[in-house]
């Protein structure tokens, strides 16, 4: 077993229904709630939610370099970081809950086929972390992937 979360938790999380204790899902349902606060916002309200992601993408990143095994240098390095897809999951997942109580079938469908893809992505990019088939993009101040 591995330190990442599952897509299911991750995604309930994101919905405010964590099931678990866990540093990652905590961040998630917290930048949920600031992309959801995003969408509702005005554009001179929008720079300090975007500080708290900003803040919580890196909580997420500097955590999973301390707690996930290093990868061997030649595995195939992915083009973001953990905190920045768990961030566009949380994005995803408030424009989802947004069309489901606004907008048309369609535009609902896209929506959650959107969430459902980087999830399902997400999970691919968990299990090639923790059997190290996978490595991120390198933190300044953090040990390398």
């Amino acid at each position: 077993m591995h330190p990442l979360p599952t897509k299911d938790l991750l995604l309930q999380a994101c919905r405010g229904l964590p099931s678990v204790d866990h540093p990652l899902l905590r961040c998630a349902g917290l930048l949920a709630d600031l992309h959801e606060q995003r969408l509702n916002a005005s554009a001179s309200e929008t720079g300090p939610i975007d500080f708290d992601r900003v803040r919580l993408v890196l909580d997420i990143d500097r955590w999973v370099a301390a707690e996930l095994p290093k990868a061997a240098t030649d595995a195939h390095l992915h083009t973001e970081t953990v905190g920045t897809v768990v961030d566009r999951l949380a994005q995803f997942s408030a424009l989802a809950y947004l069309t489901l109580s606004m907008s048309p079938d369609a535009a609902m469908q896209e929506a959650a086929q959107r969430l459902t893809e980087l999830a399902v992505a997400y999970e691919h990019l968990a299990g090639d972390l923790a059997a190290g088939r996978r490595r991120l993009p390198n933190l300044t101040g953090s040990r390398e992937h």
